[in-house]
């Protein structure tokens, strides 16, 4: 299992991590199997998304807010962190993406997105791949 580290700067972000975890692919030498980027932390998720444009991850996590505040005063959570909590369950901590001939199978306009939701922190990324080496 390889571990990145992914430093964020902002208490909210969407950080494309596609050739990172491309390089632990191509580091691992899996050519056909399945690639999981798990995300070992509370406040922070994974996800797939268009990265094309970079008003989506905006749009994701201006929507994000608009479901979740950040200052609820129902909150019960003493760290102030509550609705982090809530954004990583609802993206969720892992991906699994098929690997093909050595490469990531995603769509034209996929990428891996690490999302911040508590930060700015330095956090990690695992990724462990599965599969037929060479």
């Amino acid at each position: 299992m390889k571990s990145i580290s992914v430093r964020t700067v902002r208490r909210t972000e969407m950080i494309d991590i596609t050739g990172r975890i491309q390089a632990a692919v191509q580091e691992s030498r899996l050519q056909d199997g399945m690639c999981l980027v798990f995300v070992p932390h509370t406040t922070a998720a994974v996800t797939i998304n268009e990265n094309a444009d970079p008003a989506v991850a905006g749009d994701i996590l201006m929507g994000l807010q608009k479901l979740i505040p950040c200052d609820d005063p129902q909150y019960r959570h003493a760290e102030g962190n509550s609705d982090a909590h809530l954004k990583t369950s609802l993206v969720g901590s892992s991906e699994m993406v098929p690997v093909e001939n050595g490469r990531l199978v995603l769509g034209t306009w996929q990428s891996l997105f690490f999302c911040e939701f508590d930060g700015p922190r330095t956090r990690k990324v695992l990724v462990k791949t599965f599969g037929c080496l060479p």
